[in-house]
C-alpha cells in the first residue's frame, strides 16, 4: 500500500511505463514487448524505436503497430559518444524512462549510462555470465554445453556484465545448429523481457517483488 502523503509517487506509478527500444536487426523482441503491451502483460508504452542499419526489418515491425521509429545510423558519427549523446537526445525528447535493448548490437559509452543509469536494460542469448559479447550462441556450441538460455541484465559499460534480472534456461540438443538454437532462445527471450521491465521498474519503485534479491 502506498502511503497517502506521497501522491505524486504513487500517481507515477500508476502511469505506464514509457519504453524506449533500441534495436538493430529483425525485431522479434521489439514485437514481443509490443504484444505484450497489446494483451495487457506489462504496463507500457514505447514512444520510439531507435535503430543504427538501414533497412533492418524492425523498422517495418514498428510501422505496422504505428510506433515511430527513428533511424540514427552509427556510421555517420566520428565517435560511440556522439552517437549516444543523439540517441540520448531522441529518447528524451520521446519522454522515455526505460532504454531497452533488444538485439542492440552497439557497445554503449558513459554519455548514455549518465543519462538513464539503471533504467537500461539488455537482453542477451546465453546465460551469463557465460558467453558474453557477439555470437554467444556459437559460442555456446563450441564450449559443448548442454544447457544455455537468455538473460535479462541491467547495462553497464563492460559489456553483458550489468546485474542479472532474470534468466532462462534452454537445452542445447545434440543436432543443435546456431539457427536451431537460436530459434528456441529466442521464445523464451519473448517471455522473460516483458517480466524483467515490470521487475526492474518495481525494485526501482521501492515495491517487493517475491523473493528476489535487490541489486
Amino acid at each position: 500500500m502506498v502511503s497517502p502523503d506521497r501522491p505524486a509517487e504513487a500517481d507515477r506509478r500508476s502511469q505506464p511505463l514509457k519504453l524506449g527500444v533500441l534495436a538493430s536487426g529483425s525485431g522479434t523482441n521489439f514485437e514481443a514487448l509490443v504484444q505484450a503491451i497489446a494483451d495487457g502483460k506489462l504496463r507500457a508504452e514505447i514512444p520510439v524505436l531507435i535503430y543504427n542499419n538501414p533497412g533492418a526489418a524492425v523498422a517495418a515491425r514498428a510501422q505496422r503497430w504505428g510506433i515511430p521509429a527513428v533511424l540514427l545510423n552509427h556510421r555517420n558519427y566520428h565517435s560511440r559518444e556522439a552517437f549516444d549523446f543523439d540517441i540520448a537526445q531522441t529518447l528524451r525528447q520521446s519522454g522515455v524512462e526505460w532504454v531497452i535493448m533488444a538485439g542492440w548490437m552497439r557497445r554503449v559509452t558513459q554519455v548514455l549510462i549518465d543519462h538513464f543509469g539503471d533504467q537500461m536494460l539488455n537482453i542477451h542469448p546465453s546465460l551469463l555470465p557465460s558467453f558474453p559479447g557477439l555470437h554467444a550462441i556459437e559460442q555456446a556450441l563450441e564450449a559443448g554445453v548442454k544447457i544455455t538460455g537468455c538473460t535479462v541484465h541491467i547495462v553497464r559499460l563492460k559489456v553483458d556484465s550489468g546485474p542479472i534480472l532474470i534468466q532462462a534456461a534452454v537445452p542445447v540438443l545434440p543436432d543443435d545448429t546456431p539457427e536451431s538454437l537460436h530459434q528456441r532462445i529466442q521464445v523464451q527471450e519473448h517471455e522473460i523481457l516483458p517480466r524483467a521491465i515490470e521487475l526492474a521498474a518495481l525494485r526501482q519503485a521501492g515495491q517487493s517483488f517475491g523473493n528476489f534479491p535487490r541489486f
